[in-house]
Order: structure tokens, then C-alpha cells, then sequence
């Protein structure tokens, strides 16, 4: 058996949750292998929206193993209030639901350094979403992290020196008031230590490796996207992992010969939360259209998510560099209502024409469109592919010729039937 790997190919919001959900009936153990609750993966059915944080997405599933990965980084606090939600619905995650031993913990004081950080920068501030995430990386890069094997012997100690440094850093260098803020953070933060013990804390690489070898079918499912990538992405507009399908290795500790396939799960169009480049975005009323239609907010912040045509460039570059085995198409439905529908086949840099995806987005890169038309139809009903419109087949098989990856799946509905595979 191998790992399969499923993860967005964007910026971020691509639609990875209801994927999951989908597609968690074929698999025995679905994992989460890097980011923080910043991730927000919305899964929608029997007319109920449910928004997952720190938790992977197969856990509406029954009898599934359910494993956050040592490439997480994990609130206590929002955790706990994910887990309680959850029990109002009815589902009790405790036997189904391990947690690495190896995955970071954010403290309260990396919530107050992520906005003191974000205060310090200004007008070139990141666009973070204040989660601590990316304070909480930084203390894991430099050695100085609390992990969640920690919680299981002196971690009072352990939590009060780390704490001590960071309000150092708040206090002599930010100059950042943080005193009552800690206090409110800290309440709810410890009560989620609590029902953290409440779980099976595991050595999950091991335990992922037995379940491999023992013929369990694995799905890895990645937060964020290609594109934030911190090493590959529109850096430094970036978050603070790897989202690429290599990050699951490291992620979950299984070898790079274990990966089977890569689905790449792309937005018929495209968005992004947050600063940052963004070559295909859309500042008029068209970019509104698709913004409201598609209800384009994070699902975490709430922030409203720019918006633009699809870009086969940076779509190109992510399915390289991920090694995508199949293409999954989101939201094609947000396109029911456009004449003409404009699809980014290449950058223009410096005045020449490129399909490479360059060192930096800045103001040099300008995108060549080419113009397919649209099908003035709605989709929300179609349930086979042999009902699909005429023109959304020719706009599917267009992406195909130019990316060389078929196009297995395709979204029409937030709802988890109203998933189309061909």
C-alpha cells in the first residue's frame, strides 16, 4: 500500500475538506500533515456546514482512523472548542482521533507575537491571521518549541520558561502590551491541555508506517496551498510549512517511495486571502460577480477572498512541483453565468512572453489570456458527466491539454453529492 496525498494547488481554499469527505470511504486512515488552525475546511451536507480547524476531514466518517501528523501545529484552545462542537452533533472523537506525539503546540504568547510582529510591519505586513502560527513555526526552526509529548511530564516548567522568553520579546523589543490579553488566552489555552490528555497521544510515524505495512489505505490531506508554499511560493507572502506533497513526507514520516497519488484539487477560477501577488485578480465588478456567487470569505477569518481567472501558469508549476497524478475541479458552478470565460496561459515578464512560473510576482508579470465561452447554464442539478454542458466539456478539456493531467473529478455544488467523477 501506498500514501496517497491530497492537497490544494492554489492559494489556499481550493475545497480540500469536501474532498476528503468524498473521498474518505476508500481510505482507512486520513491524516493531516502540516499547518495550523489558520486552515479552515468546510464540508457541507444534510444541510449542515461544518468547518474543521486542526481536525482532518474524515472524521464524519464512521469506523476511520483519524491522525493529526507531527507537521501540525496545534491551539489547545481552538482545539478544544473543534472537539466540543463536534460532541454537540454527536461525534465523540476519542477513539478515532490520535494525535503526534511530535506535533507543536502553539502557545498564547505566539498568538501575541504574531500580532505584535504583524503591528511592527505595518503597511508591508504578511496579511497573517493572527492564529500564532507562524510564531509557533519559528520557535520549532529555532529548537525552542513545546511539542505535545511535552504535556506529559514537567510541562508547567517547560511552559513557563518558553512563555518567559516570549514576554521578554513583547516587553524590550515590541514594546507590545500584552498582559490582560495573556490572561484571557491562557484560561481557555489550558483547558484545551486538558482534553488534549483526553486523547491517544502516539508516535505517529510509527503507527502510520505499521498501517502502511499492514494494508491500510492512507490519505494525507494538506492545508493551505502550493502556493503558500514556504520554500515554492509567492514568498514571502507565503505561510509557514511546506504544503507541497513532500511535506507529507516530512510531515508524517513516511519515505518519499510510499507516495501514491497526488490529487491536486484546483478552483475552476482562482482566489486569495491575504497580501500578496496575485497576477489574475480581478478589481472590477467581475471579480465582485464571482466573489459573491461562489461566497468567497475565509471560512476561518471571514475575510472577504480576492478573486480572478484561472492561472495555468502557476497551476503548471504547482502539478510540477507536487508530482499531481490526477486533477480534481472545484466550484465550477461559481462560472454558470459568465458569456466568456478568460483562462492565464502565460506571463508576460519584462516584455517577453513565458509559461515558466518566475523567481517573484512583482509588478513586471502580466497575464496573457486566452477567451473560451461559457455555458450560460446551471450546473448545481447535473449529476453525470454526460449532462455536463458543451462548453464546460471543451473548458475541462482545454485545462487538460495545457497542463497534461486529467481532470478526474469535478465540484458543481458545495454539497457533498454534488461531486462528478469521470
Amino acid at each position: 500500500m501506498k500514501v496517497d496525498v491530497l492537497l490544494g494547488l492554489q492559494w489556499g481554499d481550493e475545497g480540500k475538506g469536501k474532498v476528503v469527505d468524498v473521498l474518505t470511504p476508500r481510505y482507512d486512515v486520513i491524516t493531516r500533515f502540516q499547518g495550523g488552525p489558520n486552515a479552515g475546511h468546510t464540508l457541507e451536507f444534510n444541510n449542515i456546514k461544518h468547518v474543521l480547524h486542526t481536525i482532518p476531514s474524515g472524521i464524519f466518517r464512521a469506523d476511520k482512523i483519524n491522525i493529526i501528523g507531527n507537521g501540525v501545529v496545534i491551539d489547545p484552545s481552538i482545539f478544544k472548542t473543534e472537539i466540543d462542537s463536534l460532541l454537540k452533533l454527536g461525534f465523540d472523537l476519542k477513539k478515532t482521533l490520535l494525535i503526534s506525539k511530535k506535533a507543536h503546540l502553539i502557545l498564547p504568547t505566539h498568538r501575541l507575537l504574531d500580532a505584535a510582529s504583524e503591528a511592527a510591519k505595518g503597511a508591508d505586513k504578511i496579511g497573517s491571521t493572527l492564529k500564532g502560527i507562524g510564531p509557533a513555526y519559528r520557535d520549532k526552526i529555532g529548537r525552542d518549541g513545546l511539542r505535545i509529548g511535552d504535556i506529559l511530564s514537567n510541562f508547567e516548567e517547560k511552559y513557563k520558561a518558553r512563555v518567559k522568553q516570549h514576554t521578554d520579546l513583547l516587553t524590550n523589543y515590541y514594546h507590545f502590551d500584552y498582559e490582560e490579553a495573556l490572561r484571557d488566552y491562557e484560561k481557555t489555552w489550558f483547558e484545551g491541555i486538558e482534553t488534549i490528555k483526553q486523547f491517544q497521544l502516539i508516535d505517529s510515524e510509527t503507527v502510520i508506517n505499521k498501517l502502511v505495512e499492514s494494508g491500510k489505505s492512507v490519505i494525507a490531506e494538506g492545508a493551505q496551498g502550493t502556493m503558500l508554499d514556504i520554500d515554492f511560493g509567492s514568498y514571502p507572502f507565503v505561510t509557514s510549512s511546506n504544503t507541497i506533497t513532500a511535506g507529507a513526507c516530512t510531515g508524517l514520516g513516511v519515505a518519499p517511495n510510499k507516495i501514491g497519488k497526488v490529487y491536486g484539487i484546483f478552483k475552476a477560477y482562482c482566489t486569495r486571502v491575504g497580501s500578496g501577488p496575485f497576477p489574475t485578480e480581478l478589481l472590477d465588478a467581475t471579480g465582485q460577480k464571482l466573489r459573491d456567487v461562489g461566497h468567497e470569505f475565509g471560512s476561518t477569518t471571514g475575510r472577504p477572498r480576492r478573486c480572478g481567472w484561472l492561472d495555468l501558469v502557476a497551476l503548471k508549476y504547482a502539478i510540477m512541483i507536487d508530482g499531481v497524478t490526477e486533477l480534481i475541479m472545484m466550484k465550477a458552478d461559481v462560472l454558470d453565468d459568465f458569456d466568456s470565460i478568460e483562462v492565464c496561459t502565460k506571463y508576460k515578464v519584462d516584455g517577453q512572453l513565458t509559461e515558466d512560473f518566475p523567481y517573484e510576482l512583482d509588478g513586471n508579470v502580466e497575464p496573457v489570456y486566452e477567451s473560451l465561452p461559457g455555458w450560460k447554464k446551471p450546473l448545481t442539478g447535473v449529476t453525470s458527466e454526460k449532462n455536463f454542458p458543451k462548453e464546460l466539456s471543451e473548458y475541462i478539456q482545454f485545462i487538460e491539454s495545457k497542463l497534461n493531467v486529467p481532470v478526474r473529478i469535478v465540484s458543481v455544488g458545495p454539497d457533498r453529492s454534488q461531486t462528478i467523477e469521470r
